[in-house]
C-alpha cells in the first residue's frame, strides 16, 4: 500500500512539474520546426532585402515591434488597420505619421503564406523581423521564442497611454516599463535600440529652444551638439526634418549610443534622462554599456526576449491572420 501511494505521489508531482513546464513553455524557439521549417530563412531574406533597399528600415521594424508589445502585449495589434467599428493603434498620437515598415511586414507575410499557408502568426513574423533588424545592422542575434497568435482587436486608448513619450523623464519611463513587467535594466538596455534610426524634429524641438518652458535649451545638451541640431530643427516649421538618434554611428548597432549619453549627445529627453537625471539605477547601467560593448550585446537579447513575453496570445485565444492588416 505504501509503495503504491509513493508511486502515485511521484506521478502526481511529475504531472504538476510537467504542467508548470507547459505554462512556462508556451513560447518556444522551435515552434514552427515541422509546420514551417523555412520560416526563419524567409524572414531573414525579406529583412535583408528591406534593409538593403533602405538602411533606416531596420530601426523602423525594431520600433514597430516595441510599439506592438507595449499595447495589449506582442499580438500584432499594431498592424491592424482602422475599421468602421474599431479605431486602431496606427492613428494613436505616438504612432501617427511616425511608425513605418508595415509594407515590409506585408511582403514577408505574403512570402511566408506561400510556403506555409495559415500557419505563422503576424506577431511571430514581427518578432523575428525585429531580431533580424538588429542582426543585419551589426548587432547580436538570439533564438526568438515563438508560438504567438494574433489579436482580433487593437487599442487606440492603450497606445496613447502605455507608450513612452520622447519627452518623458526617467521616473515616468521606469513606471511605464515596470507596468509591462520590465525592469530598470530592461529600460536602459532596450533604449539602446536608439543606436540606429532617426527621429523627427517635432520630438526634440523643445529641448533646443524651450526646455520645460524655460525659453532656453536643455542644459544637459552638449553645446556643439545643440548647434548641430538647431541647423536641422528650426524653432518653428520643419516638423518632419530628421536627425539620427545616434549622431556618431547612426546606421550601426553598437554601444556608441551610451557613450553619446555620457557626453550630452542624446537626441531625445528620454534618452539623455537615463544618464543626466542622476538616477543611480539607470546611470550605472549606462556607464556599464558605454564601457563594454560585450555587456550590451549580451544583455540586449535577454531584454528583447523579456519584452517579447509580454502577454502573448497563445493556443485558441487568437488567430493566425492571413492579412496582417485585418482580422480574418
Amino acid at each position: 500500500m505504501t509503495t503504491r501511494l509513493s508511486a502515485l505521489l511521484v506521478v502526481h508531482v511529475a504531472f504538476i512539474v510537467f504542467g508548470i513546464t507547459l505554462v512556462n513553455a508556451q513560447l518556444i524557439s522551435n515552434f514552427y520546426a515541422s509546420s514551417c521549417p523555412s520560416l526563419q530563412s524567409i524572414v531573414r531574406s525579406g529583412m535583408r532585402a528591406a534593409v538593403q533597399n533602405e538602411t533606416r528600415m531596420a530601426a523602423s521594424i525594431l520600433r514597430l515591434f516595441f510599439h506592438d508589445c507595449f499595447v495589449q502585449g506582442c499580438d500584432a495589434s499594431i498592424l491592424l488597420d482602422d475599421t468602421s467599428t474599431m479605431q486602431g493603434e496606427k492613428s494613436a498620437f505616438p504612432n501617427v505619421n511616425s511608425l513605418r515598415g508595415f509594407d515590409v511586414v506585408d511582403v514577408i507575410k505574403a512570402s511566408v503564406e506561400q510556403s506555409c499557408p495559415g500557419v505563422v502568426s503576424c506577431a511571430d513574423i514581427l518578432a523575428l523581423a525585429a531580431r533580424d533588424a538588429v542582426f543585419l545592422s551589426g548587432g547580436p542575434s538570439w533564438n526568438v521564442l515563438l508560438g504567438r497568435r494574433d489579436s482580433l482587436t487593437a487599442s487606440y486608448s492603450l497606445a496613447n497611454s502605455n507608450l513612452p513619450a520622447p519627452s518623458e523623464d526617467v521616473d515616468s519611463l521606469i513606471s511605464k516599463f515596470q507596468a509591462q513587467g520590465l525592469s530598470v535594466s530592461d529600460l536602459v538596455t532596450l533604449s539602446g535600440a536608439h543606436t540606429i534610426g532617426q527621429s523627427r524634429c517635432v520630438n526634440f524641438r523643445d529641448r533646443l529652444y524651450n526646455d520645460d518652458g524655460s525659453g532656453q535649451a536643455d542644459p544637459t545638451l552638449s553645446a556643439t551638439y545643440l548647434v548641430q541640431l538647431q541647423t536641422v530643427c528650426p524653432s518653428s516649421g520643419g516638423d518632419d526634418n530628421l536627425a539620427p538618434l545616434d549622431v556618431t554611428t547612426p546606421t550601426r548597432f553598437d554601444n556608441i549610443y551610451y557613450k553619446n549619453l555620457l557626453n550630452g549627445r542624446g537626441l531625445l529627453t528620454s534618452d539623455q534622462e537615463l544618464f543626466s537625471s542622476n538616477q543611480t539605477s539607470t546611470v550605472s547601467v549606462v556607464q556599464n554599456y558605454a564601457a563594454s560593448s560585450a555587456s550590451f550585446f549580451t544583455n540586449f537579447p535577454t531584454s528583447m526576449i523579456a519584452m517579447g513575453n509580454i502577454s502573448p496570445i497563445t493556443g485558441s485565444n487568437g488567430e493566425v491572420r492571413i492579412n496582417c492588416r485585418v482580422a480574418n
